[in-house]
């Protein structure tokens, strides 16, 4: 469901932002950004590269840690709940996203895939953007039909998955004991993911009982959108200057 739809056409739907709660989030997200960029810490990358064999646990930690702190995993994923009200429908788009990446995750590091951390960092933040606009209903006011939501989330699921990739390569893992550890890390993504995804629904939760729920969602998405337009502008930046 759109932004467009849930307010039947748009009829109740504010149009103005209100610029200090865009300013205060953007401001939020840029400082994250410069701050952390969703790379691997040293510490966990010197960790990793001077052990062999399983090391499931470990693993599991850094994947749940991976995920809990990747902003842009988080942005799409509330982009994508923003206006799920149902738990079946809650579990098939987060089974959707969940399933690509996991796909393209496994696959780049065990092929050892190489693709370029800003390029494919550069289209996760794109895939924000889209889920914003998607949400205010965009893509039916400007081209009069709707996008499949579902396999618009498997496919950029299957993007966020070489996101994951790239990352996981930078740790150097060691060939022994490659495969269970990465599964181990897989499923410490997918509790990352829970955990994060669960309290986002207990935020919306309480959000969505505001009278001015409708106001603020506008306002949210606006900002979605903006946010994924400055990862953008950062990861094509990285690309360029790098």
């Amino acid at each position: 469901m759109s932004f467009h739809r849930y307010t039947k056409l748009g009829s109740r739907v504010p149009r103005l932002v209100e610029p200090r709660v865009l300013f205060c989030l953007l401001l939020a997200i840029f400082f994250t950004v410069t701050a952390y960029a969703h790379g691997v810490a040293e510490g966990d990358k010197g960790y990793i590269q001077e052990i062999s064999g399983v090391h499931l646990l470990p693993f599991v930690y850094l994947g749940a840690k991976h995920m809990v702190t990747g902003y842009d995993h988080l942005l799409f994923l509330a982009g994508v709940i923003f206006f799920l009200y149902r738990s079946k429908d809650i579990a098939l788009y987060v089974s959707l996203f969940a399933f690509g990446h996991s796909v393209t995750m496994l696959y780049g590091v065990y092929a050892a895939a190489n693709v370029n951390a800003y390029i494919i960092d550069a289209i996760i933040g794109f895939s924000v953007v889209y889920k914003a606009l998607d949400n205010l209903g965009a893509y039916q006011r400007w081209f009069g039909f709707q996008p499949n939501t579902k396999i618009a989330t498997l496919v950029f699921g299957l993007f966020h998955g070489f996101g994951l990739a790239t990352k996981i390569q930078e740790y150097e893992l060691a060939s022994d004991g490659l495969l269970p550890n990465l599964l181990a890390f897989n499923v410490g993504v997918e509790i990352g993911q829970l955990l994060a995804l669960g309290t986002i629904l207990i935020v919306m939760g309480f959000w969505r009982r505001a009278d001015a729920f409708l106001k603020h969602a506008y306002t949210a998405n606006v900002a979605l959108m903006c946010a994924g337009f400055l990862l953008i502008g950062y990861q094509l930046t990285g690309f360029f200057v790098s």
